[in-house]
């Protein structure tokens, strides 16, 4: 059987980069948050929180201590499609 009703979905993903001090790897996360919840959430830490804060999308918590933050680069908000309808 053939299906015709070819779903799909879109979702908007967002690609993280930080740098963390006296380490030599970076971290680098995909998530579903906007780049503006991200920057947000960044600049709040950097204000004096004790910690950044970041949800992957894989639902994962990343936590970094704000004191070892050495840069964050936040990527554009890309659609990536999902489902037959990508073929």
């Amino acid at each position: 059987m053939i299906r015709t009703d070819q779903s799909c979905e879109e979702t908007l993903s967002v690609d993280i980069t930080i740098g963390v001090q006296n380490q030599t790897r970076e971290l680098v996360l995909e998530s579903d948050q906007s780049a503006d919840e991200v920057a947000s959430l960044v600049a709040e830490a950097l204000a004096g929180k004790p910690a950044l804060e970041l949800l992957d999308s894989r639902g994962r918590r990343i936590i970094i201590p704000t004191s070892s933050i050495g840069y964050v680069e936040i990527g554009s908000e890309a659609k990536g499609r999902v489902g037959f309808g990508t073929i």
